[in-house]
């Protein structure tokens, strides 16, 4: 028993992380019908945000580096995806692939080759030990924070009017233009939380591997990518969804699998994704909405 619940906790650590980085592509898409794979580069540079700021006190070295994927969210939308507003989904995958693309070779330029060490908050490597349970701080964390961010994304949606226009457009953006929601606002707001909640997922993988390197993104965006079609583009509760299947998945395979096909794992996992998505080629939750 205390075995099973070990795999459990593990899951649920590795579960919230896929949602805070399945979470903001999914909102993207259900706002522009936009799959931003250049997403995993604001996670980079968040990273090499908080290396720059790492001297800093710790809330002002937070702080600053989540303005700073704000910013950098907030010009990607404005220079990248504003002026191809409209264009065809094929159009705008490919623009976000190229931007994902200079932003890592511009990375290189200004950092080099080599992952940049970050020292992270003593504290943070802590281990609770509860009637047998290991139980990291960084995993108490990293679900902590999940949950805040998805209660926040939650409340705002239906509590705010700006969270009801936002619905409003992700289900039909051209009726809700007519109805005086303002389009600029609206796609902005989507790329602000989506750049938030990088530099959340920034922090929690620097805590976790210490270092920043300019390809650190792409692992995390393919993650976020999966989780979300096997929920259901545009669907928030299923990106979620996808994200817990998705982590509980690799999890289970990694203690049921013998050892010698440990190393096959992923093939495992995504084999089993392909199957379903096959079964359900929409998604395990169908967000019915017209396009941008």
């Amino acid at each position: 028993m205390t075995g099973f619940l070990q795999h459990c906790v593990d899951a649920t650590s590795l579960a919230s992380l896929y949602a805070l980085l399945a979470l903001p592509v999914a909102l993207v898409y259900g706002i522009m019908n936009l799959v931003n794979f250049a997403h995993g580069e604001l996670i980079m540079i968040g990273a090499y945000a908080l290396f720059l700021f790492g001297a800093l006190t710790l809330p002002l070295w937070v702080f600053l580096s989540l303005l700073v994927v704000i910013a950098a969210a907030l010009a990607m939308e404005r220079s990248a995806f504003r002026p191809l507003r409209g264009a065809s989904p094929e159009t705008l995958l490919v623009s976000s692939f190229a931007v994902s693309y200079l932003l890592q070779n511009l990375a290189l330029l200004l950092f080099g080759s080599r992952p940049k060490s970050i020292e992270t908050p003593s504290g943070l490597d802590r281990v609770f030990y509860v009637h047998g349970l290991r139980i990291d701080l960084l995993s108490l964390l990293t679900v902590a924070l999940s949950v805040i961010c998805i209660g926040g994304i939650a409340i705002f949606l239906k509590r705010t009017q700006f969270g009801v226009q936002m619905r409003a457009a992700a289900e039909d953006f051209t009726m809700a233009r007519l109805l005086g929601v303002r389009a600029n606002s609206i796609v902005a707001a989507a790329f602000t939380i989506s750049g938030a909640l990088a530099g959340v997922a920034a922090f929690i993988l620097v805590a976790q591997g210490g270092s920043a390197y300019s390809t650190m993104g792409l692992t995390p965006v393919l993650i976020a990518f999966v989780a979300t079609m096997m929920g259901g583009l545009g669907s928030l509760a299923g990106a979620v969804l996808g994200a817990l299947i998705l982590g509980a998945g690799t999890v289970t395979l990694q203690v049921v699998l013998p050892a010698s096909l440990r190393p096959s794992r992923d093939a495992f996992l995504y084999g089993a994704v392909l199957l379903l998505l096959l079964l359900r080629p929409d998604g395990l939750v169908v967000a019915h909405r017209e396009r941008v």
